[in-house]
């Protein structure tokens, strides 16, 4: 029983990741979820109280595996400006992947406090990936300059996901900006 559950649980994330990928916040319905799946409408509620409780779960299961991407990049890299360009490859080449678009659709005021905190403390653990590297490139203020460089990486994610640009284009002036404009 607990393995079906949990076989359960899962489909429903993967339709969850499916429907915000497709469609947006306005695809992700316990409706839409419950044909993907087969269940019952009633059947999605046993497993999720709400929409932001799906969110809250995606965000547990799919962050730390985006982390341990990030963080293999930065491992292969050799020195510390080649781990900041490994840093904001690595997120931007992550934009098409399901798991990154199922978050990215859903907007944070639709979260409840609680899921909003458990994003903010992802993210948080992504930020503290570069911060040494920044440290040994020569910033004075690493910490600083590591939410910063976030706050590009997240800049260049929202333009891929507009489309306004090529994501090669963009990808190099997001690593222009982390380089030469972070590292001095």
């Amino acid at each position: 029983m607990a393995e079906h559950r949990s076989m359960q649980r899962a489909a429903l994330l993967d339709a969850a990741r499916t429907l915000l990928s497709q469609g947006g916040t306005e695809a992700l319905t316990f409706p839409a979820l419950a044909e993907r799946t087969g269940l019952a409408r009633s059947s999605v509620y046993e497993y999720f109280r709400s929409r932001a409780a799906v969110v809250e779960e995606l965000c547990e299961a799919d962050f730390p595996v985006w982390a341990a991407e990030v963080s293999a990049a930065m491992a292969a890299a050799d020195g510390p400006r080649a781990r900041i360009e490994a840093y904001v490859r690595s997120q931007l080449e992550l934009v098409g992947d399901r798991r990154h678009r199922a978050v990215v659709a859903i907007s944070a005021r639709e979260l409840d406090a609680g899921a909003r905190e458990k994003i903010r403390a992802a993210h948080g653990g992504l930020v503290a990936l570069i911060v040494d590297a920044l440290g040994e490139a020569g910033h004075p203020q690493p910490r600083l300059a590591a939410m910063l460089l976030q706050g590009v990486v997240d800049a260049a994610v929202r333009r891929i996901e507009l489309g306004a640009e090529e994501p090669q284009v963009v990808a190099e002036a997001a690593v222009g900006m982390a380089l030469r404009g972070i590292t001095g």
